[in-house]
């Protein structure tokens, strides 16, 4: 079977679409080039951390409970995103609804067959396509 028609177009216009309202509100902001990176670094290890095994990402989760300590520091910054999550409630919402974008093209992708490597290029590639022309939208508009 055809790789293009194995492809979830569904999930991946509405992925292309949060992004390109992401890259818009970024460049409405005129926001200096660190803060592009920045985005962009963030995009990508939102979407590694998407497509990795559960199996690699419990245990991740094993090494960080290890020690009282980090218990107690991962529920204090717990505690402090909660309070970032209510006093910022719109940017909450709008960071939820890249995040279920990104989550449902990231199942589309596993029941469609393809490996975790592809599903993270795919996702990578339409992410930052969006990102892209968001700012070119807004920026010739």
């Amino acid at each position: 079977m055809s790789i293009l028609k194995r492809l979830p177009f569904v999930s991946l216009v509405l992925l292309l679409f949060t992004y390109t309202t992401l890259g818009w509100v970024i460049s409405k902001a005129y926001a200096p080039k660190f803060i592009w990176v920045l985005t962009v670094i963030t995009i990508l290890v939102l979407l590694g951390g998407l497509t990795i095994s559960w199996r690699r990402l419990t245990h991740y989760s094993f090494v960080l409970f290890q020690s009282n300590l980090r218990s107690f520091s991962i529920t204090v910054l717990g505690a402090f995103l909660f309070f970032l999550m209510i006093a910022h409630f719109r940017v909450f919402l709008d960071t939820l609804l890249i995040i279920a974008a990104a989550v449902l093209a990231k199942i589309d992708f596993q029941t469609a067959g393809f490996s975790e490597g592809q599903a993270f290029w795919f996702l990578s590639i339409f992410s930052l396509t969006g990102l892209a022309l968001g700012a070119l939208i807004h920026k010739f508009i």
